[in-house]
């Protein structure tokens, strides 16, 4: 036996017994490199092959390939046996006892002030009117000036807004959306404008700094205040039941001209009276009125040729009503226990 072919056995012999003691599979990878790899005791016989005399390297060749594949064949082997026996520890350690009780799992739904926006939206776009958003950060004239509101009103004063600096502020309502579209002169007009406003309220059961309204406006030729108190009607219906009448009280908003605030029967009772509408038989719900000329103006529209009505809601106040929900903060608080009656 030449001396190539005892170091080939030699080799091989080593590679068996290191296989053979490998008890992962990273020590098992450590002995392929040893023996297989480009550095491996193996592969330096088959690179000292120019060493060897030309009619010996073909006996060599065959060795050095067999012992390759007799290593390879071994350490296949010992693969599958490492992996099945850490299949079979992964196993022991999972296993599922199928007599507990299964792990809940807690999907997920809308909001109750969600749930009551879509169903606003859905009447209005059922009526023909778009949903359009604008900031929640307002320039003073857009949330002010543009909309009748002078100078020395008492809602610019820094206790009831938000101011960033003397033009800029948190918006106040959802009108200031409506200047923006009116100005750009794209007639006729029928929107709602739904958004977060922000005030500066003390937190109780009926107010916080931070709430949602919606706005609504249609601005076209020979619109009177018959279509708003038909278009109010319709909404009120749809929302509150098909038997809901509606009321109108005068009332004053610079933005509109009459102005008028608007009540629904109470669907709880029927108008008979009882504790929701405590005693009266009425509920409010909205404020709204013809747009006053002198806005359409200051938005380049013409009050001789084009008239229209406005009208804004909040919808704390909706879901509010609809969920008979005592407490505004409970919308806010998170509480799973509360949330999870909308479900």
């Amino acid at each position: 036996m030449s001396e190539i072919e005892l170091k080939v056995k030699e080799i091989l012999d080593n590679a068996l017994g290191e296989i053979t003691s490998a008890d992962d599979l990273e020590k098992l990878n450590s002995v392929r490199v040893s023996f297989l790899g480009k550095k491996g005791s193996l592969t330096s016989v088959l690179k000292s092959m120019k060493t060897v005399s030309p009619e010996d390297r073909p006996k060599v060749g065959k060795w050095v390939n067999s012992a390759r594949a007799a290593i390879e064949e071994q350490m296949e082997a010992k693969r599958k046996k490492l992996d099945a026996a850490r299949l079979d520890k992964q196993l022991a350690a999972e296993k599922i006892d199928v007599t507990l009780p299964a792990k809940m799992k807690f999907i997920g739904h809308r909001h109750p002030n969600t749930i009551a926006l879509e169903e606003v939206e859905r009447i209005f776009t059922g009526m023909g009117y778009e949903v359009i958003e604008g900031p929640e950060i307002e320039y003073d004239d857009y949330n002010f000036t543009k909309l009748n509101i002078p100078a020395n009103h008492p809602a610019k004063d820094e206790q009831d807004t938000f101011y960033i600096n003397k033009e800029i502020l948190l918006r106040t309502q959802t009108s200031p959306v409506q200047a923006r579209v009116m100005e750009k002169g794209k007639l006729p007009i029928r929107m709602i404008s739904p958004g977060r406003v922000f005030r500066s309220d003390e937190v109780d059961a009926t107010h916080s700094p931070s709430f949602h309204q919606i706005e609504g406006l249609v601005i076209d030729k020979n619109v009177t205040l018959a279509d708003l108190k038909g278009t109010l009607d319709v909404f009120a219906k749809e929302l509150f039941g098909p038997d809901t009448k509606t009321k109108f009280r005068p009332h004053h908003f610079p933005f509109t001209e009459p102005s008028a605030e608007v009540d629904v029967s109470c669907f709880k009772c029927g108008g008979k009276g009882c504790r929701f509408c405590k005693g009266s038989g009425w509920i409010e719900i909205l404020g709204c009125g013809m747009v006053h000329p002198h806005v359409l103006e200051m938005c380049g529209i013409d009050p001789e040729e084009y008239t229209g009505f406005a009208f804004g809601v909040g919808l704390e106040r909706i879901a509010l009503l609809k969920y008979e929900i005592d407490d505004m903060r409970l919308l806010y608080e998170n509480d799973v226990r509360f949330l999870s009656q909308f479900n």
